[in-house]
């Protein structure tokens, strides 16, 4: 038997609430407020897509669109340069490509360090799923510097569709990144239950190691990374070292519980239905989450993976939703913030066909509900947190909008309510 270290919580000591508050917030949840609005932020953005913090204490917030530009918002107003442009590099054609996902370092603060997912059209051949490393320019935080790009990790994709994208680093300040299973309908090439592929999986990697020496089961066509050493299928076992978990159709964004560590994935759905996993921190990585055998928690008839095997080997959602109320999850946070009383807790995720969004509540007996919230008109395309915990809402057709209470006072002082300190700008 291999030893494995378990994982450490090193989260910034800045996202901590007393420790008594965290278990509090951890298990215990109460009603919204009635009063709770999404307000405008800002618009004017092309196909916005993620919404990001630095973790710098500067309060900036920084948007992800999908041709390849990341524009800074600071202090209510998007900056005329943008942070990156990286469009000459970007494959956007199919409807799920493009620059897909932003991570900042957990020492950006000290290294400038930022971290994208893009999909790239190679000279020859499918496209590729990339994973980079930019840094700011030392003289100005708010542009980084197009030079300084080094590829961590390529991956060959079978179609244009199923490119996950999203990456984040965990509370372990290793880097987490979200792979679909290489699209078409059905997994027709048999990548999720496949551990000798990285598609269809959670991959974890040490983005400031280097390759460990042989053996080792590398899966990148371009790996330049380490691996954490308690990664489930380490060890030249012809399994690739980079997976964490597996059995994912399309994980287009998931997120971390700032307090508990728990990862919460929305895993797109394909006919039937859409769903939300959740692997507890105290998970030693190796989840299955099932598909191509099984659609949510239902097994599926259309041509399921040979790899298939009895239902009890497979870990399913805490929530899922059939295609009556929507067709493509958006999936969101716990919401830990402190300016919105009885949120605490509380799951809220979307559809991005529908524009409904729901409240995520666990019970008593450990099971878990979806109360609806509201239908909204919005093409829900990702959710995000700001440095205090506020929740976010990104809509594809080019708003920003955040949750707020007019009851309530915000962490910086405004009240909720008021846009003063917000000024709409068209990038």
């Amino acid at each position: 038997m291999t030893y494995r270290p378990s994982r450490v919580l090193a989260m910034p000591l800045g996202l901590l609430w007393p420790l008594a508050l965290l278990f509090a917030s951890a298990t215990l949840q109460a009603d919204a407020p009635d009063d709770l609005d999404l307000e405008l932020v800002v618009t004017g953005f092309t196909r916005p897509i993620a919404i990001r913090h630095s973790g710098d204490g500067t309060g900036r917030l920084f948007v992800v669109e999908q041709a390849g530009k990341i524009w800074v918002l600071d202090g209510g107003q998007v900056l005329v340069d943008p942070f990156l442009d990286i469009e000459a590099l970007v494959q956007d054609a199919g409807n799920e490509e493009g620059l897909l996902g932003l991570a900042f370092h957990p020492q950006f603060a000290d290294n400038g360090h930022f971290f994208v997912n893009y999909t790239h059209d190679p000279a020859s051949g499918k496209d590729r799923t990339v994973v980079a490393r930019y840094s700011v320019f030392e003289n100005d935080p708010d542009r980084a510097d197009p030079a300084s790009a080094t590829v961590l990790l390529e991956i060959e994709q079978d179609f244009s569709n199923h490119n996950g994208g999203n990456i984040l680093f965990g509370p372990d300040g290793y880097l987490y990144i979200g792979m679909g299973d290489g699209g078409s309908s059905n997994d027709p090439n048999e990548r999720s239950q496949d551990k000798s592929q990285l598609l269809g999986k959670m991959l974890r990697i040490d983005a400031d190691g280097t390759p460990p020496a042989e053996p080792n089961d590398l899966c990148g066509l371009k790996a330049a990374y380490g691996i954490p050493l308690d990664n489930p299928y380490v060890g030249g076992s012809g399994d690739c070292d980079e997976i964490w978990g597996l059995g994912l159709r399309n994980p287009w964004r998931w997120s971390f519980d700032r307090y508990t560590g728990d990862l919460l994935i929305g895993d797109v759905g394909q006919n039937a239905i859409e769903e939300i996993d959740l692997e507890p921190w105290s998970s030693e990585g190796g989840m299955n989450w099932g598909w191509d055998c099984f659609e949510a928690g239902t097994a599926n008839p259309n041509d399921p993976s040979p790899l298939c095997g009895a239902a009890h080997l497979y870990d399913f959602p805490i929530l899922e939703y059939d295609h009556s109320l929507g067709c493509s999850v958006t999936g969101g946070y716990r919401y830990r913030g402190h300016s919105i009383a009885g949120l605490g807790g509380t799951y809220i995720f979307g559809d991005y066909c529908s524009g409904r969004i729901w409240f995520g509540t666990q019970r008593s007996d450990g099971g878990w509900n979806r109360p609806l919230w509201r239908d909204t008109s919005h093409s829900i395309s990702a959710f995000g947190e700001d440095e205090s915990g506020e929740l976010y809402l990104v809509d594809l057709n080019g708003t920003i909008l955040r949750f707020v209470s007019a009851s309530s006072i915000f962490a910086d002082g405004f009240e909720s309510g008021t846009l003063a300190e917000w000024v709409t700008v068209s990038p």
